[in-house]
């Protein structure tokens, strides 16, 4: 489609942007959607800032409750027993200063763990400390430990039970933010992309504000419509009823945008930001001023340095360990396979892990041999054309489908993979890590996926990031990337120990 030339635009020439968003597809609107009534407006609307510390306050107040049950009577015991009423609001209190009730897109229940726990044991210190101030003693014991186990309880219930029906609203597009996403380029359809197939996230993109969009073809597609320039910022944010918008790379000069923030704040409008080195960027971001002029510094993560090094030892001692415990279970898992079927226990198949060394990984063979076949290493579904399409890895049943009834249930509770803690004792992978892939697949996808080969900075894991986020086997191969590149990025041992729980609670779910 050319672009009429400005100098003799007319009435009958539609600029390009109103052009695109007349032949683009109509944009959802509020009207068009299930978001009405009292549960928007409870799990994202105003009501979710209430919701959350109401439903702490009466967790606590329960909680305190049934701590005083059972206590000594009498006048004397009541009163040394009060300062324990005061727990509910220090711990409230103590909430809002660790920002649980900060408005996230989406937090982990593993995120608020810590900072609940050390909340209310807090808490539970400050009222003993109250006890000594105004009565010379601290409630006793025993009613102290009934109060912090009881909060405990009682507030991880509450919110575990919250965050869940939240979760369950919006897979269901029940809930959600509609968003205005700024800039139609690349990196605004890739936001799009990934809010459109995460619903988790409670953002539902209705289009974009771009003066000068790529076309579709450009940015590797683009459902939704461009909506206008950001001059018509009122008009849309009227028509949608939008209340958030996302500014995600455009040609529209700083100034602009600046105004733009200003106007958005004025409409009631959030403003959220995908920064220009958004792949460089990691939680231990630093900000400091010179004068009135902000600056911002980046600690990178230094995959050969002394954090690894721990990392790397502790993966060794966890994996003998790990050995041990599991010893029983792996050798059960090696019986059953060598009962059901012919072949050798293991499968042996080369990787390439930490930089671009190949290596031998090790699982328990799960499917039947092919008839002739000595080696279930030497399997091949076909070439790599059958095998994959755009964006999709490789994994899972490829070709044939020739699991064993064994190889079925060790591949659904990942057991197949347990014969990889010799990988790991060996130091050719780590427990936590992005999955090693197959020498052909990473010549192809190194010259296809952006920073693929980034995530051979550190060894592969036997579990990892992307893989505790539901992307195993033949899943989105360029989000399997970026959460890798993520991972690396934002390394730390808190990060690892999140992702051993999630790894076991996802275990625990297959199994069911």
């Amino acid at each position: 489609m050319a672009r009429p030339p400005v100098t003799q635009q007319t009435t009958t020439t539609l600029p390009l942007h109103a052009e695109l968003a007349r032949i683009a597809p109509r944009p959802r609107t509020l009207a068009a959607t299930r978001f009405s009534g009292l549960l928007q407006w409870a799990l994202e609307g105003r009501g979710w800032g209430i919701l959350r510390p109401a439903l702490d306050s009466a967790m606590l107040v329960v909680a305190v409750a049934l701590a005083r049950q059972g206590t000594a009577s009498g006048h004397q015991a009541s009163t040394l027993a009060a300062p324990i009423l005061a727990l509910p609001p220090i711990v409230l209190l103590l909430f809002y200063l660790r920002g649980l009730y900060r408005s996230r897109l989406r937090a982990l229940l593993l995120d608020g763990a810590v900072p609940v726990l050390s909340a209310i044991s807090v808490g539970v210190m400050a009222t003993a400390m109250l006890g000594l101030l105004l009565h010379g003693q601290a409630p006793s014991e025993q009613l102290e430990l009934r109060a912090w186990v009881f909060s405990l309880i009682a507030v991880g219930a509450g919110r575990i039970t919250l965050a869940t029906t939240q979760s369950w609203a919006r897979a269901r597009r029940l809930v959600g933010k509609p968003v205005l996403i700024m800039g139609a380029g690349m990196v605004g359809a890739q936001v799009a992309r990934r809010l459109e197939g995460h619903p988790e996230y409670g953002l539902v993109p209705v289009g974009f504000l771009d003066t000068d969009p790529r076309s579709v073809a450009e940015v590797g597609g683009r459902d939704l419509p461009v909506l206008g320039t950001i001059e018509d910022l009122d008009d849309t944010v009227d028509k949608t009823g939008v209340k958030n918008l996302i500014v995600a790379f455009s040609s529209v000069a700083d100034a602009r945008v600046s105004r733009l923030f200003q106007r958005c704040q004025e409409l009631g409008v959030e403003v959220s930001v995908v920064p220009r080195m958004f792949d460089t960027i990691n939680n231990r971001v630093g900000y400091d001023t010179v004068g009135g002029l902000p600056l911002m510094s980046f600690t990178m993560i230094d995959p050969r340095g002394a954090q690894f090094m721990i990392k790397h030892a502790l993966d060794r001692v966890l994996a003998v360990v790990l050995l041990v415990v599991l010893a029983p279970l792996i050798i059960c898992a090696a019986i059953a396979v060598a009962l059901t079927s012919k072949g050798p226990v293991l499968f042996r198949q080369r990787r390439v892990g930490r930089d671009g060394k190949a290596f031998d990984l090790y699982k328990f063979r799960s499917m039947r041999m092919k008839p002739g076949q000595t080696d279930p290493g030497e399997d091949d579904a076909g070439p790599i054309e059958h095998l994959l399409s755009r964006d999709i890895a490789p994994g899972g049943v490829e070709g044939e489908d020739r699991r064993t009834a064994v190889g079925r249930v060790l591949r659904r509770c990942s057991l197949d993979e347990l014969p990889q803690l010799v990988n790991v004792l060996r130091g050719e992978m780590s427990l936590i890590g992005p999955r090693p892939e197959r020498p052909e697949f990473v010549e192809l996808f190194g010259q296809d996926i952006v920073r693929y080969g980034d995530r051979h900075r550190v060894k592969s894991g036997i579990t990892g990031w992307a893989q505790v986020h539901g992307l195993r086997g033949q899943t989105s191969l360029d989000e399997r990337v970026e959460w890798d590149n993520y991972y690396i990025a934002h390394w730390s041992l808190g990060l690892d120990m999140k992702i051993l729980a999630l790894t076991i609670f996802a275990l625990f779910h297959s199994v069911e």
